[in-house]
Formats: C-alpha cells, structure tokens, sequence
C-alpha cells in the first residue's frame, strides 16, 4: 500500500533512467544519508565509530569493488587482501616523501598504484578461468607479503614492514576524532558507490554482465573480452586499494604486510558472496554480516547464556562465536544462494503487489 509508484509517470528517457525511479526510493535513501551524515555523528559513542562502524564503511567499500570484479564481471579473485595492501603502502610512500602531500590525493594515488597491479595479476584472466584464474589471483596475495616485507625502500627501510601516519587533514580539518575519521569515510564511500552505481549501469557494465554471462557468446556480438575483464580488474582494484589505504591511514594508523594478509581476502569474498554477487547494495549487507554480527553475538552471547543460567568461559563465548557464525553463514547459502540482496529485492517486490497475492 505504502510502496506504489501509482501515478509516478515518466515523460522523458532521463526520468525513466534514473538510478532510484520510484519516488519511496528516493526518500528512503535522502532519509538513510540524513541518519549516516547526521544522526549518527551526534548519538554514537567513540566505541561504536572505533570498533564497528569505521570497519563496517570501510569493508562495504572493499566489498563494493570485489562485487564489480566477481559479482558483474564474473571473475573470481583471492587477490584482494593484495589490493588493499598495495593501496595502502603506496598512498603511505606518495604520503611520507612528497611534502604535504594532501590526503585526498594521497587515497587517489594510492587507488591508481593499486589499478596497475590490479591489471597486471588481471593479464591470466584472458587465458584462463574459474578457480585457475581463483589460483592466479591467490598468487598476488603471496607476491604482495613478500614484496613488501623483504624490499624495504616500501616501508622506509623498516626491519619489520611496520609503518604508520599521523597528522591526517582534509582541506585544512583535522581527521584525528572518530566522528571525523567516520565522516570521512562515509563520504568517500558515498562517492565511490555512486560512481559504480553509474558505471554498472553504463555500456561498459552491459560488457561486464556479457561477459560474466558466457563470454563466447559476448566476443561473437562485438565485446573485446580483453578490454571488458582488464577495465573490471582496474576498476575494481583501484575501489579496493583507496579502501586499504583507508583501512590503513584512517582505521588501524599503524600497521604492517600480515594486516592485509589471505585470511581478508577470503573474508571480503564471503561479504560478497553472503551479500549478493552482482548488486550495489550486496556489498553493504554482505559487510554488515561480516563485520557486526561477530561483535553482536561476543557482546550479546554472554547475557543470553546468562538469562538461561549457563556459566561459559571467555574462550567457550570466541568458540561459540565462530560455531554461530559460519552455522549462519552456511544457513543463508543454503536458503537464499543469491544472497541478501537478493531478500531485499523479493521483498521490495512484494511490498509493490500487497495486498494482492499477484
């Protein structure tokens, strides 16, 4: 009743394309910006943006640049713990030896060295594909924690590849608060995430789709495959690498090569994967699964078991955790294989039938 775009006509082709064409959308999502720029700088607490909500946008964003990647173009990647790294040790040493280097620049910088490694590990995919391109990728993951713990000039001739920022600023603002770090980030990922919106939707995102679809078939209607997969790899790794250099410079301040190690990669696979392959909004929900339900369930275990009267060691809550965890995980594939995205969408379209059963 409430989500009906009864009378919303359109009368020109630019209305009618429009990313958000029904009206609900639109203020469901002017209503989800207000509460991320402004309700939830001014109620959460210093805890909250530190521990889940900083992690959380960064993740989506990383989550958002692996789905263009696995999701649209159909290319699967264990490389990117790889790219994040590779964004973030390259925008620390455009950071670290030009002289007030700003900080947006420094992102973008970072992001592009990422795009060229991206595309380079990316040259197997026009050989091969599935899990040997899977193994290909895997092998970035392995050539980037070597690279940067044994070739010192990366981490400024550091015995142990550790390095750190301090003094971040954006147009003259301090980023030292967490209301500032997460406004920040917030921000960058609402860029971002509009600019693959846009580019999904483009002709070079159809070629992407093609192509994830049955790549033959595609190349024999005129799509280079070569171009498609490597401006997929480029996209998406320099998406995933502005997010490692955020992940560095904004979350962790201080980290080293096993902070970008395979275990990330195969976590922001799964966001992916949980979230929905193929969908903007998977990669939210995908971070969302990933990154807070594990805090929820450590916070939250111990009262429920409380409640019911069962005694349980920190140990036996972690374990607990993990059991809940991946028996979820496994659940939802079984369930709903698409993905959370793909709930979200079924519902959406039921809410534009009620209260009529078709």
């Amino acid at each position: 009743m409430f989500y009906r775009e009864n009378g919303q006509f359109k009368t020109s082709y630019r209305a009618d394309q429009q990313i958000l064409p029904i009206a609900q959308d639109r203020v469901a999502m002017g209503l989800i910006l207000a509460v991320a720029f402004v309700a939830v700088p001014l109620l959460a607490s210093d805890y909250m943006f530190q521990a889940i909500l900083i992690p959380f946008v960064i993740m989506a964003l990383a989550a958002l640049g692996v789905n263009i990647l696995v999701g649209y173009c159909g290319q699967i990647s264990l490389g990117s713990g790889a790219f994040m790294a590779v964004g973030a040790y390259g925008a620390y040493n455009f950071f670290v030896r030009i002289p007030g280097m700003p900080l947006i620049p420094t992102l973008i910088l970072g992001g592009l060295c990422a795009t060229f490694f991206g595309i380079l590990f990316g040259l197997p995919s026009l050989r091969v594909k599935g899990l040997y391109l899977a193994v290909a990728t895997l092998a970035a993951q392995f050539f980037a924690d070597w690279m940067f713990l044994r070739i010192k000039w990366f981490t400024m001739d550091t015995p142990s590849g550790s390095v750190s920022v301090s003094n971040l600023q954006v147009f003259g603002l301090p980023i030292d608060s967490p209301v500032s770090k997460y406004l920040f980030c917030v921000a960058m990922l609402a860029v971002l995430a509009l600019l693959a919106k846009n580019l999904v939707r483009s002709a070079i995102g159809r070629e992407w789709m093609a192509i994830r679809d049955m790549d033959v078939a595609a190349s024999v209607i005129g799509i280079r495959p070569m171009y498609a997969k490597l401006s997929a790899f480029a996209v998406s790794s320099f998406i995933v690498g502005v997010a490692g250099a955020l992940w560095a410079f904004i979350y962790l301040g201080s980290w080293e090569p096993a902070a970008f190690s395979v275990d990330l990669s195969f976590r922001l696979l799964f966001m992916v994967i949980i979230g929905g392959l193929g969908s903007i909004m998977g990669g939210f929900f995908g971070a969302a699964f990933i990154v807070i339900l594990p805090i929820f369930l450590n916070q939250f275990l111990p009262l429920v078991l409380g409640l019911v009267g069962i005694e349980i060691s920190t140990a036996g809550i972690s374990h607990a955790e993990l059991m809940i965890f991946g028996g979820l995980i496994v659940w939802f594939l079984i369930v709903e294989p698409h993905g959370l995205a793909k709930l979200w969408a079924t519902m959406k379209q039921k809410l534009r039938l009620w209260p009529f059963p078709h």
